[in-house]
């Protein structure tokens, strides 16, 4: 598997969450709000966003992701469909918050029943490493959001650099979405996979609850996950783990922002839900 840089893109065009991660929906810390350049993350992050949008065209149906980045994405693909530069889109989004954002940005909702097949998502990522496999769900959206990127021909992950990593779990929890039904045996389980595991709460100590009405578990990999195929294999087999954070040979498309420019990587070969672009799709 090999990954190629976008030779469209030109280096001169510049252009997230709990745990010790910099996930999707936390503000940058103090050493990251701030590129070397002087630019700051959410600036990053637009210009991601902006990318990403540009790729929409009329008449597509997208999948709509969750998080800091993605919220860029939205507002810059609802100012297209207001000044008319694309029509007849429609959006599943991957949370309810996205989904009341888009409907306040005029973006038609849809759903994957009656959609079944995306041609677009576009979504952010807390970790993307080497081969483009993502550690994602920080934003506590993980399972509508790996369910939107299997439906997906082409699936899109927009995010600064400094979510570059060369081996998945070096700085970001694995989010693990549980029921609540004895979600506390899970903790031992998941602590043999060699994780440090601890419930994900919010500011009061209360459990945070999904959008499903679960709960999530971070595990913490001292030194990254060493085989994240394996991992996720075990954690599907486990009754009472609904999902994982682990997407893994699902992107196509990656647009990176950093202080040298955008950057659009490719995977040449998806293992997952999603397909490489070609023909018209390819940009």
């Amino acid at each position: 598997m090999s990954l190629t840089p976008d030779a469209g893109v030109s280096p001169d065009a510049p252009g997230e969450s709990p745990g010790r991660s910099r996930g999707a929906d936390s503000p940058p810390g103090p050493q990251g709000s701030e590129t070397r350049a002087g630019r700051s993350a959410d600036d990053l992050k637009r210009e991601t966003g902006v990318r990403a949008a540009e790729m929409v065209e009329s008449g597509m149906r997208l999948g709509l992701g969750t998080g800091s980045t993605v919220a860029f994405f939205l507002q810059a693909l609802g100012r297209r469909l207001s000044q008319g530069e694309v029509e007849d889109v429609v959006g599943v989004p991957t949370s309810i918050r996205t989904q009341k954002a888009a409907e306040a940005l005029g973006i038609p909702i849809g759903s994957l029943a009656r959609l079944v097949s995306l041609d677009l998502v576009v979504d952010g990522a807390d970790e993307v490493d080497p081969s483009l496999d993502l550690i994602k769900g920080l934003g506590g959206a993980l399972l509508r959001e790996k369910m939107v990127a299997q439906a997906g021909r082409r699936f899109v992950v927009i995010a600064d650099e400094r979510k570059l990593v060369s081996r998945l779990g070096e700085v970001a929890p694995l989010p693990v979405e549980v029921v609540p039904f004895e979600y506390e045996s899970h903790l031992g389980w998941l602590a043999d996979l060699g994780c440090e595991a601890s419930l994900r709460v919010e500011s009061d100590g209360s459990p945070y609850v999904t959008d499903n009405g679960n709960l999530i578990i971070h595990c913490v990999f001292p030194g990254g996950i060493p085989d994240p195929a394996g991992l996720e294999a075990a954690l599907r087999g486990r009754a009472g783990v609904v999902e994982s954070g682990l997407f893994l040979g699902l992107v196509t498309d990656a647009v990176i922002a950093g202080v040298d420019g955008l950057r659009v990587l490719r995977r040449r070969v998806a293992t997952g839900g999603a397909r490489p672009p070609s023909g018209k799709d390819a940009q």
